[in-house]
């Protein structure tokens, strides 16, 4: 999901021991224990193709705090920690969805650069020198020596740093700056006593987030504070501690709603001092979640990338609400601190949220959340009523306590109808049926275009419910971005089914039948006699001198080819369009082999895909819109290309592991390493698992043994084993599915049948019977 966009050229490789080797100029830093399964994680994958949001590592799983070393500051892409630039420029804690702030850097004032230090401060550094793990960083800065390590609980920064011998200390509280999507701007800080200083700084609005947001800290260390200079040009603070000889210690607690609440949040997560315990407690924090999926076989790069993926399925999106339960709610005229509910225990019922858009989370999270993070799942649907319950609508992107409007429709229809049919969300099911359905009918989200706050025409809702589709160009005029009719047409009909489904389980016939009717509307932009879905105007007049590999002409960040598959609700109706089964195989299997070409990508970064031959590519793993397309041979019947193309497609796509490679620049929050996990384990769901019982389709595993431990809160069996008979890299087709020792004759198995646990045994060969 973009709008920024920069051509980027130049790629540098890596060995991949370096992230692990710490030099003994570095000083002694945190002893961390082998073989555990967060040390197969590679934190540094991708971040070539950077973004503000992206680069985790003193971080817990969705927690406020995401503290790491900045290399690139400003913009959200390109941005944050970027592996190709030598230089920090400050230690944030909060890199967010168009949310940034609280940067620090430990310095050495010497006579040369006292007069200096507020604007020359960078510090060079080697990634020679650098140690990074999930939950705990360590890099030296060569131009002040310092060793500075990092590592967090959910809502607390903690800081250790060792500096040179009669050195003399500071830390610089770079409050006033631009960082990644917006400025930092009144910022203020205040010594409290010689422990403590507490601050706040505001958030500028961009297009994307047109409200300000105000960022609490407070900071306690175990030094004493000798004196406190703030800057007249910058506005910034640097925190003298003179000569100090320890270690210098210090926590930052973050909120979005008071110094005190950052406070309440100190002295909940991070009571003490010991920075090895923390360290500890992250990394098992990490090492549980990583452990729902425990793969065998592969090869131990294969390995590595899985638990990279999955890592990435568990973070991006932060949470926004204090461990009291005050959250920020900008929601209506004027902003205010909300409440979550407290449990008979006194604390929060779940969570607040903030998140980049749910986009492709039917193909991604909504899956393997509902699958392996039940728990997780829930937590984020009760938070989206929250939003319902303050400004009147489920957002489908929310920063900062308000929707950001990214992207388009009504995504997290899906993402809520999935937890509800798995049986994750039982309760208050017909508010959350209101609370949805007011979101597709008129002035609801799904009329409004990516980033439209104000107005409700860019969505074309209107022309879809009076003529069963988006015209493209809007004849309202611009509204927004991506007002791509066609894309938006076929968006919508998805969407509308997954209501549907709902609607159908609480036993609304009528709007059943009603959204049912919408959801055939993408039978309204297929063209019979080119045999692409093509964009009409308002008239109903097909797009004159169509192009289907054009990008962006009438469809969503994609071209025509790409799109035509997006009707994950009806994939036979679509094959009948297309001539039926055989014809719709030969057609998407051409597709692929064309797309193979490029490596089943738009380049190796998302903005390459306006390159004039990249965003030619018929099927494009860089984004979102065709991810689904290896299954849809499953629905052909074809099971032995959804095989072969789903091994093509990691092989080729989803192997490396090196700062130049990995999701190929559009992460967007853990969608790409989700649909990673569940390509790598052989289980997909087509329609993301929205309907009555939901069905997983049954692709090639890369791993000879799969065990998904099954969330006893939520579902009745312990372990759910995928095993591979005589898989290998050659042996990628599978022969014979049992499940619990009983045939299975198509290539699908429903989510009660994983649920309660047992054994789905594959026999895999380097033939197909097909």
């Amino acid at each position: 999901m973009k709008l920024d966009k920069i051509y980027k050229i130049g790629r540098i490789g890596i060995s991949l021991g370096l992230i692990f080797l710490v030099s003994c100029k570095a000083g002694k830093t945190a002893s961390l224990p082998n073989n555990q399964l967060v040390d197969k994680v590679y934190p540094l994958l991708d971040t070539e193709n950077s973004r503000w949001f992206y680069f985790s590592s003193a971080s817990r799983p969705f927690g406020m705090v995401n503290l790491s070393p900045d290399t690139s500051i400003k913009g959200d892409w390109g941005c944050g920690y970027k592996y190709n630039i030598d230089t920090i420029k400050g230690f944030s804690h909060v890199h967010e969805w168009q949310l940034s702030g609280v940067s620090v850097m430990p310095v050495v004032i010497s006579k040369e650069n006292k007069t200096t230090i507020f604007t020359d401060f960078y510090s060079k550094f080697s990634h020679a020198t650098e140690k990074i793990t999930p939950g705990y960083h360590s890099v030296l800065l060569d131009r002040y020596k310092i060793t500075a390590e990092l590592t967090s609980a959910k809502r607390v920064g903690f800081h250790r740093y060792t500096f040179p011998t009669n050195a003399q200390k500071a830390v610089l509280f770079n409050l006033n700056t631009v960082l990644g999507p917006c400025d930092n701007t009144n910022g203020i800080l205040e010594k409290n006593n010689d422990y403590e200083l507490s601050g706040s700084l505001v958030l500028s609005t961009n297009f994307r987030r047109p409200k300000p947001l105000t960022v609490y800290f407070k900071i306690n260390t175990n030094a004493p504070i000798s004196s406190v200079e703030k800057d007249a040009k910058t506005g910034n603070y640097l925190i003298h501690f003179g000569d100090f000889d320890k270690k210098i210690l210090m926590k930052v607690g973050v909120s979005y709603t008071s110094v005190e609440n950052a406070n309440i949040n100190i002295q909940e997560e991070l009571p003490h001092w010991d920075f090895d315990k923390i360290v500890a407690e992250s990394r098992d924090e990490w090492n549980n979640l990583l452990g729902r999926i425990k793969v065998e076989g592969g090869t131990e790069k294969d390995q590595r990338r899985f638990y990279t993926d999955l890592w990435h399925a568990l973070q991006g999106r932060k949470m926004i609400s204090d461990a009291n339960g005050a959250y920020p709610d900008n929601t209506g005229d004027k902003y205010r601190i909300g409440q979550i509910p407290l449990n008979d225990k006194g604390k929060p019922k779940f969570n607040q949220y903030n998140s980049d858009s749910f986009w492709g989370a039917q193909w991604t999270i909504s899956t393997l959340w509902g699958l392996a993070y039940p728990e997780i799942m829930e937590d984020f649907v009760h938070s989206l009523m929250q939003y319902y319950n303050d400004g009147g609508m489920i957002p489908r992107g929310p920063a900062g306590g308000n929707d950001t409007y990214v992207m388009t429709g009504a995504s997290t229809t899906p993402f809520i109808v999935t937890a509800i049919q798995n049986g994750i969300v039982k309760e208050d099911l017909e508010d959350i049926y209101i609370a949805l359905k007011k979101n597709h009918m008129l002035n609801g989200i799904m009329g409004k275009a990516g980033y439209e706050h104000n107005t409700n025409s860019g969505g074309g809702l209107k022309y879809y419910m009076e003529k069963g589709f988006v015209p493209y160009p809007n004849p309202e005029g611009e509204f927004g971005s991506h007002q791509d009719g066609a894309s938006l047409t076929l968006e919508y009909a998805y969407e509308d089914w997954t209501l549907a489904q709902l609607a159908k389980k609480l036993n609304h016939t009528e709007d059943y039948n009603y959204f049912m009717a919408r959801a055939k509307n993408y039978q309204n932009v297929f063209d019979a006699t080119t045999g692409w879905m093509r964009p009409k105007n308002v008239n109903g007049k097909w797009l004159e001198n169509f192009d289907p590999y054009k990008y962006e002409n009438g469809f969503i960040e994609s071209n025509g080819a790409q799109a035509t598959w997006f009707v994950p609700q009806d994939i036979e109706g679509l094959a009948k369009l297309m001539g039926g089964n055989d014809k719709a195989a030969e057609k998407l299997n051409k597709q692929f082999e064309s797309a193979k070409k490029l490596k089943f990508t738009s380049g190796t970064s998302h903005e390459a895909e306006l390159h004039p031959e990249y965003s030619r590519i018929p099927i494009n793993f860089g984004n979102q819109p065709s991810i689904q397309t290896p299954y849809v041979f499953n629905f052909l019947g074809r099971p032995d290309l959804t095989q072969y193309w789903g091994r093509e497609v990691i092989k080729e796509t989803f192997s490396g592991l090196a700062p130049d490679t990995g999701y190929n620049g559009d992460e967007d929050q853990g969608l790409m390493g989700s649909l990673n996990v569940l390509f790598k384990i052989g289980l997909f769901q087509m329609n993301g698992g929205t309907d009555e019982n939901p069905e997983y389709q049954i692709g090639s595993p890369i791993f000879n043994k799969v065990s998904i431990q099954l969330n006893p809160n939520y579902y009745s069996g312990k372990e759910f084993v995928i095993e591979a008979a005589n898989n290998s890299p050659k042996n990628i087709y599978i022969n014979n599915v049992k499940l619990n020792n009983k045939a299975v004759e198509k290539f699908m198995i429903s989510h009660s049948d994983i649920t309660k646990g047992g054994e789905l045994n594959l026999e895999m060969s380097d033939k197909s019977k097909h």
